[in-house]
């Protein structure tokens, strides 16, 4: 589904470059649950927003669905985006004056849905989620497990075939870390592909796969010969 080859992504920092992913190898099948932990600055993040194409890589080739998107425009990447990724952050990113359900419609106004469609589709993956009776909620009505759940309807509510997340449960407590962890696990049971990054172990080890990075490499790829 997914296959980077050679993949590299350098900052210039001053007089010095920066490699943050050095010729990265990777393949991701449909339907796998991938672990990516690190040191900080391991290339960890870097490599999550070039699968999610928020970040365009120096050099090298990334495969998606079949179709070369590293030369895309960025109308053709944000199309790319918003047919096949979903996005969870640590911070959430859910707009403060809009209700749980305006926020899950987000993605589907962008892409021209009907009103009606939007709000039947938002309200299904609320109730999908535990949120039916939040739908008319905004963010700071919400606890911080709820906003990510709202976050996590945000992210799938366009069907996506891969699932990005970034320190998921970073700022909930460890029941709505539990809780939250269970929502996307079941997603990858129904066939979504799921990507966490986290610094957490126990989160780590709940994968099926563990990519290990350090200094823009992957030095560790329990998956490789699968």
């Amino acid at each position: 589904m997914m296959r980077l080859r050679q993949l590299c992504r350098d900052f210039q920092v001053g007089d010095q470059v920066v490699h943050a992913l050095d010729h990265v190898d990777l393949e991701i099948r449909s339907g796998e649950y991938i672990s990516v932990m690190g040191a900080s600055g391991s290339g960890k993040s870097t490599l999550l927003n070039i699968l999610g194409l928020l970040d365009r890589a120096t050099s090298g080739t990334y495969t998606l669905n079949g179709a070369d998107v590293s030369t895309l425009d960025d109308n053709a990447l944000a199309e790319q985006r918003q047919e096949n990724i979903g996005f969870i952050f640590q911070s959430f990113h859910l707009i403060p004056r809009l209700t749980a359900v305006e926020n899950v419609e987000l993605p589907m106004l962008l892409s021209g849905t009907p009103v009606a469609v939007r709000r039947e589709r938002a309200q299904e993956v609320l109730e999908a989620v535990g949120l039916g009776a939040r739908f008319d909620h905004r963010p700071d009505q919400l606890s911080g497990g709820e906003r990510q759940r709202v976050a996590i309807g945000r992210a799938i509510v366009m069907k996506p075939s891969l699932l990005l997340a970034d320190e998921p449960t970073g700022n909930l407590d460890s029941r709505s870390s539990t809780e939250v962890v269970e929502i996307i696990e079941q997603l990858n049971d129904d066939g979504i592909s799921l990507m966490v990054v986290t610094h957490d172990p126990d989160l780590g080890e709940r994968a099926r796969r563990h990519l290990f990075m350090r200094d823009g490499k992957i030095i560790s790829d329990d998956g490789d010969a699968a």
